[in-house]
């Protein structure tokens, strides 16, 4: 009778590697490690090391061929990443750092279990909850697939909402699980009781950057005439398609190779002429021929089509600017035609 193969383990994520061979190499190593990288590196770090409880012989002689030329086979390794992570991280950094880096790790991320949710199926579940409980729900998921959510509440809603996100500060963990036994949710809870930064003027931004012009504007109106402060202060947190032309041509480069030619002609449709000769100076010529006289060509379109096109052009560039490629500097609708 053939023997049974045992199941091949799941590949390794680059966190997962990276923790394994700090693992191997021991406390002393990490804790000097540590002490040269940003919080957001050892929080991945911290994720990574709290999964692993046992890494096989194999496993470690695969992460360190990738760091070293050659190194001999190491033993099998047992003991928990969790505590390896507290003991070198209480090493490396002390007091209020080390202690909100390990809450941050261990505990829980608020309403996980509700992201994979449509949003319209959501928007309806949530709605005809408390203003407050909806302004929770939305600070703390995808800004995308909040602004999909504020957009089909009636106006009233969409102002109260907004205002309370805005106003939202340090929200207990207790609170958040409240709100999810509400939602009958399932609550995965671990770790210290603690509190989580949500919401704030910054989220109001985000939500407000991907919802669409009607929208954006009915709100910012509102906004203007109830909370003026508030109002600048989103304002300058907003990255609109006109802020384009704040980004350096290097950068504005990187963002034009990851948009292709049909969405940026559409984009464009409604741009001023100074962004349109950006675009124009750092395609190639025949590119940039290409787009004139396809812009030319082009009868009336949806002003919600060349919106959506904005849109994802944003999107490429709050992508490429949040892994590190770019930087960005911040600065009536309906299907009219345009």
């Amino acid at each position: 009778m053939a023997k049974k193969e045992e199941p091949k383990p799941a590949e390794l994520t680059g966190p997962e590697k990276a923790a394994i061979f700090l693992l191997t190499l021991g406390e002393e190593f990490t804790t000097d490690v540590f002490k040269e990288l940003e919080d957001i590196e050892i929080k991945e770090l911290g994720k990574a090391m709290s999964r692993i409880q046992n890494v096989t012989a194999d496993q470690v002689q695969d992460v360190l061929w990738e760091f070293v030329d050659a190194l001999q086979l190491p033993a099998d390794l047992h003991f928990k990443g969790g505590d390896f992570f507290k003991h070198s991280l209480g090493r490396a950094l002390t007091g209020d750092r080390a202690e909100g880096l390990i809450m941050d790790v261990h505990s829980p991320v608020p309403f996980s279990n509700i992201k994979h949710i449509d949003p319209k199926a959501l928007g309806n579940f949530i709605r005809n909850e408390h203003p407050q409980t909806i302004a929770l729900v939305l600070a703390h998921i995808d800004p995308g697939k909040s602004a999909q959510i504020i957009a089909d509440f009636p106006e009233p809603l969409q102002q109260d909402v907004i205002m309370r996100i805005a106003d939202l500060d340090n929200v207990p963990i207790t609170i958040l699980d409240e709100v999810e036994d509400v939602l009958r949710q399932e609550i995965k809870s671990q770790g210290p009781v603690g509190s989580r930064q949500a919401g704030g003027s910054g989220t109001v931004a985000e939500i407000l950057n991907q919802v669409d012009q009607t929208t954006e504007n009915t709100i910012m109106t509102k906004l203007e005439e109830d909370r003026p402060e508030l109002s600048n202060e989103v304002r300058k947190l907003m990255f609109v398609f006109d802020d384009l032309l704040a980004v350096d041509d290097r950068s504005f480069r990187t963002i034009l190779k990851e948009v292709n030619n049909d969405e940026l002609t559409l984009a464009l449709k409604s741009a001023n002429e100074e962004l349109r000769n950006k675009v124009f100076a750092n395609l190639s010529s025949r590119a940039a021929d290409m787009i004139k006289d396809d812009l030319e060509a082009m009868g009336p379109t949806k002003l919600s089509d060349v919106e959506k096109a904005q849109q994802s052009i944003l999107r490429a560039a709050k992508k490429l600017e949040a892994e590190g490629k770019i930087a960005l500097g911040r600065g009536d609708g309906g299907d009219q035609l345009v």
